[in-house]
């Protein structure tokens, strides 16, 4: 009976226009209510979802991007790439994906990367003649590589609900994360040639030398926050913070674009930033709670172990069920709400943790560019003013999708970096 309450009402609540956080709130609750619980217990699981240490280091992160936005560290990344890749087929979406791989060093969120980079390039790429719906695409999809190589806001919240070593997932993500971004600059490279998208004059080494130098400051970002991790300096909680200092430090002192006027607007974008994903943070605790009280995840299990006993069959179907997931639901929460569930299953078939962990956070990150409700979607099609369903999205993720595939088949992508440096 639980369990009939708490999917009827949150799809209606869904169909209601309600925010799926929201939605997950509310059902829960009824969900719980209907069981005979007390209501303290609800508010009790929702703060136990957020009181965590390594939770901190989402919004150091968020403040971090956008110290780094607003501070002039983004337009430099942008010049650095330009040196590099401005010259090859779609010059500016390449330059587009290098500085999302740069940009994914420093921030660890997608969104910050889309709305930045977004914001500076789709303009760009109409004026020089690409179509609105591939600059979309482009940008969109290049910001999933910043969920993807560390730090990442993703993986920091994978690893508190299922405990495994944050730095463990950073490393993991390396390997994945340039090869999507290679995968992504190949695609751009073929579809440029055929729809005749321009390419900048080649730079010569003397004309990247005063980019290059001027974007070291911010290029070492990277460097200084995950050297402290993985050397075991620091909790990427305390990276974060480092992150936030450095940050600061080059927009006040190196290049010089902060006052003390900006203080206050970035605290409110980085409040804003971060309520968003910890309010589903506390939303998936307790509907993840009221799924467990009401067996959804046994059931689960059980019908899983009778379709397969094969790992490689059983990672298939996860793949599955979080791209059709990832469809209607925000992807934090689809974590929140399946990962638990799942869990038992990856010791039971005995797949690599950090192996699962990484095939999930891509596929994840797939639904965040595919509609109807991909949230870098959104960004990017709102920036060029045209539809989500204009957006020409679908060769990013076919790329996308052969790297979740190599995980499921060559583990070692994910887990080579983890057991040789930790």
């Amino acid at each position: 009976m639980e369990l009939t309450v708490l999917f009827v009402s949150f799809i209606v609540f869904l169909l209601l226009g309600t925010s799926v956080a929201a939605a997950m709130i509310m059902s829960a609750v009824l969900s719980l209510f209907v069981g005979g619980m007390p209501m303290t217990i609800m508010a009790e699981r929702v703060l136990s979802g957020i009181n965590s240490y390594t939770l901190l280091a989402v919004p150091f992160f968020i403040f971090a991007a956008v110290i780094m936005n607003r501070g002039g560290l983004t337009d430099r990344l942008l010049g650095v790439s330009r040196c590099f890749v401005g010259h090859f087929r779609g010059g500016t979406a390449q330059v587009d994906i290098l500085a999302s791989i740069f940009f994914a060093g420093m921030s660890g969120s997608a969104t910050a990367d889309a709305a930045s980079q977004g914001r500076i390039l789709i303009p760009h790429m109409r004026k020089e003649g690409y179509d609105a719906g591939f600059a979309a695409g482009v940008n969109s999809a290049s910001a999933t590589i910043g969920a993807i190589i560390p730090p990442s806001i993703a993986m920091v919240i994978y690893g508190s609900v299922t405990n495994i070593s944050v730095g463990a997932l950073f490393l993991a993500g390396v390997i994945p994360g340039l090869i999507t971004g290679l995968g992504m600059m190949v695609v751009v490279s073929f579809l440029a040639g055929r729809r005749g998208y321009p390419r900048a004059p080649k730079m010569t080494w003397r004309e990247c030398v005063g980019p290059v130098l001027d974007a070291l400051p911010a290029l070492l970002a990277p460097v200084i926050i995950l050297g402290g991790i993985f050397t075991g300096v620091t909790t990427p909680t305390e990276a974060g913070v480092i992150a936030c200092v450095y940050g600061l430090f080059l927009g006040f002192v190196v290049y010089r674009e902060l006052t003390l006027k900006d203080i206050l607007p970035i605290l409110a974008e980085t409040v804003e930033a971060t309520a968003v994903p910890v309010f589903i943070i506390a939303a998936g605790s307790i509907f993840g709670f009221a799924l467990t009280t009401s067996g959804f995840g046994f059931m689960v299990q059980d019908v899983l172990q009778e379709i397969t006993t094969s790992p490689i069959a059983l990672l298939m179907i996860v793949v599955t069920i979080f791209m059709v997931v990832g469809l209607f639901v925000e992807g934090t929460a689809a974590m929140l709400i399946f990962v638990p569930i799942f869990m038992p299953l990856v010791q039971l078939y005995e797949i690599n943790d950090i192996q699962f962990a990484m095939i999930v956070i891509i596929t994840i990150m797939i639904g965040t560019i595919t509609p109807p409700v991909g949230l870098q979607l959104f960004i990017a099609a709102d920036i060029a003013k045209i539809s989500v369903f204009k957006v020409d999205i679908w060769p990013f993720v076919v790329i996308m999708l052969v790297v979740v595939l190599v995980l499921v088949f060559v583990p070692e992508m994910a887990t080579f970096l983890p057991a040789a440096l930790m």
